[in-house]
Formats: structure tokens, C-alpha cells, sequence
């Protein structure tokens, strides 16, 4: 159910900076007044502090981001025809840059529906909620998006929900996850790069699998004839499986998640390539320093780690844990052998990160050639003024020794 907007927040004199720029956040420190009934949840109207409108967007008090903006439009209604424009724009998107086989059709505030996360995997949706306005318009969103993949002859034969994320309770929501509708197989086989996988819907990281690295995982394989890989933090083996297909003769992939590295064995005997890989539990920084000792050496090295800081005031120790990892896997590539490394964390800034893994090359003596750097795929869409939309940065470098 959407309600009618009624109630004004009113900012603070010189606030809203973000906004009036493209953003889709309101602060609680922003906000002046706020005027007239409301419950949390409810559409709203902003106004500048002389009153001049800047648009409609969902309130919630409880949070720290408390007003997220759904539309600039004067007179705009957010009804069943504006949200049905706005999953068509993001569907349409998807089919004119990527394989949507499995994609993230739904991407926040990239596509003005902020705080909804909704993929895409083969015949199965996975949807995550993440503020409370928009909770109330996921089911209708929903529907309008099955609606729409029917009309593309895509029938979806069911859709889960993973709110089960810490953020729901900085928004004063319960964590939940579950079917949305008739329950159904949560394994769902896709197809990426040619890759097969059997994703766990119900279970896995987040939404099931990360599609965010789709096309830095073809970017790599191309590297991997014939060569010696080492894949660090693999999860569900994603990085060696297309390591593996591209022709690579030996690929070690690394994780301290045995149900990770199950599921990434299960995936690697799906493309018969469980010969190829040696899959190995253990925590990367113990690991790499007796691999270092050994002696061993690589052709490729790829680490794909979590994000070791989701906030600010972890950054310092982040840079600490992005340093040394790099500094270790720069120590076990051959002389022009090829290091992709990635940091996933909106915190950790693309020249924070790439001063880091300088630091860490110097520290190595090493020298780095760039032969790509790369973002997200392109569903998950950097919204400009929307910082919080970019956050992965992805470095190819042809490492090269002193001489």
C-alpha cells in the first residue's frame, strides 16, 4: 500500500548538498522540520529551507539516512504507473548491456528505487529490502517485474527473499528471508561465461552469488592459457572455474569457508574440471607466507577478498589488511606474471586503494604494469552523485621484477 505524501521535511539552511547534486539521501543532521502526520515508512515532501521543492521520497526517523528521494517531479505520483516505469527502465537497461541469463535487474538507488536489491537467476528472482518505504512496495514491484519477464517470454518460477542483512536493523526492521509466494528448489543452476553453477539461493552469500564480477572473471580467464593459478578467497570457485575452462593446467583456489569450498568443488565436477583445481581450506594470510616460504610461484594470482571495512573509522586497519595481502600474492607471481586484485568496499576509494597496492608493490619490489582497471558490471550501474553505488575497483597488473 503507498500512501499519499503529505507531511514536509524541511532542510536546514546549506544543507542537502548531496541531493541538490543527484543524490538520493536526506541526513538526519539535514533536516530542519518536519511537518504534519507521518508514520515511518510514509512518502513525504522535501522542501529547501526557503521552501522551494525538491521532491517526494520515503521517510524513516530511525534512520540515520532518513529521507530517500523517489522522484524530483512536482505533481508526481507514486503509484502502480510511476513503479512500473521504473522497473521497465531497469529491465530495459539490463537487455541493452548485459546477458541477462542471470543479472541484477533491480539496483537501488541506481534505479530510483532505493534500498531494493532484486536479481535475476536463470527462472528464480532473489529480492533484498533494505528501508522500510520501499518494504512496502516490494510485492507490487514484484508483480509488475514477473509481469513484464512474462511479456519477454520469461516465465520466473519463483521468488525468495534475502532481508536478512545487518543493515535492516539500522532502519528498525527485523532481518528476514524467505519465499514470496510458493516455495520452491532454492539450488537454481545458471550459466555465466559459459560457466555452470549451481547457486544456493536460500543459503549463499547475500543474494545467492555474486554477478558484480561477471565480466573481470572473462576479463581474467583470457590470461589463463596454459598457466599456473592461484585464486584467493574463491567462495564458490567462480574465478578458477573460468580459469579452468579457459585452458589454464593447474589452478589452486583458496578459501576459509568449507561450505564454500564444497560448493565450489560441486561447481567445478558440474564442468568437469575437478581435475584441474586443488580446492583448499584455510585462511589466505596464513597461507600465503608458507606458500612464499616454499617457494612457490604463479602465473596468475587473483584475490577476490571480502570487504574488510564497512565504515569509515575501520578504514585505517582495512588499508593494513589490503597492503599485506597484496604485498603476498605479489611475491608468489613469476616475473611478467599477472596479479588481479579488487577491493569491494565503497570506504576503501579507488585512490586510497590504488595507493595501497602501490605501497604494497614498493614494499615487494615489484613493478606494476596496468593492463586494466575495471568497476562492476554494468548492472550494477555507478549513479553519479550516488557515491555509494560505486564501490568495486578492479586492478589487472603484469607484474614485472626489478633488473
Amino acid at each position: 500500500m503507498i500512501n499519499k505524501a503529505s507531511a514536509v521535511v524541511k532542510l536546514k539552511k546549506g544543507e542537502g548538498r548531496s541531493l541538490k547534486s543527484g543524490g538520493l539521501w536526506i541526513y538526519d543532521n539535514e533536516i530542519d522540520t518536519i511537518t504534519g502526520d507521518f508514520e515511518n515508512g510514509d512518502l513525504v515532501y522535501v522542501h529547501d529551507f526557503d521552501d522551494y521543492y525538491l521532491g517526494c521520497g520515503f521517510i524513516n526517523t530511525k534512520s540515520k539516512i532518513t529521507v530517500r528521494m523517489m522522484t524530483r517531479i512536482k505533481g508526481q505520483e507514486i503509484d502502480e504507473a510511476f513503479l512500473t516505469m521504473r522497473v521497465r527502465d531497469a529491465w530495459e537497461y539490463r537487455k541493452a548491456t548485459v546477458d541477462t541469463g542471470s543479472c541484477r535487474i533491480i539496483f537501488g538507488e541506481s534505479d530510483f528505487l532505493p534500498g531494493l536489491v532484486v536479481d535475476k537467476f536463470s527462472d528464480v528472482l532473489v529480492v533484498q529490502s533494505l528501508a522500510l518505504g520501499i518494504d512496502r512496495m516490494k510485492e507490487e514491484i514484484i508483480t509488475i517485474l514477473i509481469d513484464l519477464l512474462k511479456r519477454d517470454g520469461i516465465n520466473i518460477r519463483g521468488v525468495y527473499e534475502r532481508s536478512d542483512a545487518k543493515v535492516r536493523e539500522n532502519e528498525g526492521m527485523e532481518r528476514y528471508k524467505g519465499f514470496i509466494g510458493e516455495p520452491f528448489d532454492t539450488k537454481v543452476e545458471i550459466v555465466e561465461n559459459g560457466v555452470r553453477y549451481i547457486v544456493d539461493v536460500a543459503e549463499g552469500q547475500k543474494t545467492g552469488f555474486f554477478l558484480d564480477q561477471k565480466y573481470n572473471r572473462a576479463a581474467v580467464a583470457r590470461l589463463c592459457k596454459g598457466a599456473r593459478v592461484l585464486d584467493c578467497f574463491t567462495h564458490t570457485g567462480s574465478f578458477a572455474l573460468n580459469a579452468a575452462m579457459a585452458g589454464a593446467r593447474e589452478v589452486i583456489a583458496v578459501d576459509s569457508s568449507a561450505l564454500g569450498i564444497a560448493q565450489a568443488y560441486e561447481n567445478a565436477k558440474l564442468n568437469g574440471v575437478s581435475d584441474i583445481i586443488d580446492f583448499v581450506c584455510a585462511d589466505v594470510f596464513n597461507l600465503l607466507p608458507e606458500y612464499e616460504k616454499k617457494g612457490e610461484q604463479f602465473d596468475v594470482v587473483i584475490l577476490d577478498p571480502p570487504a574488510f571495512t564497512k565504515s569509515r573509522s575501520s578504514v585505517k586497519n582495512a588499508i593494513k589488511g589490503y597492503r599485506e595481502i597484496n604485498l603476498r600474492a605479489l611475491k608468489l607471481v613469476k616475473d611478467g606474471g599477472f596479479l588481479a586484485t579488487c577491493s569491494c568496499s565503497h570506504f576503501m576509494t579507488p585512490e586510497l586503494f590504488a595507493e595501497t597496492i602501490g605501497q604494497a608493490a614498493r614494499n615487494a619490489r615489484k613493478r606494476l604494469r596496468q593492463v586494466e582497471y575495471r568497476t562492476q558490471a554494468p548492472d550494477h550501474p555507478i549513479l553519479w552523485a550516488a557515491d555509494e553505488s560505486y564501490y568495486l575497483k578492479f586492478y589487472i597488473f603484469q607484474v614485472v621484477s626489478e633488473k
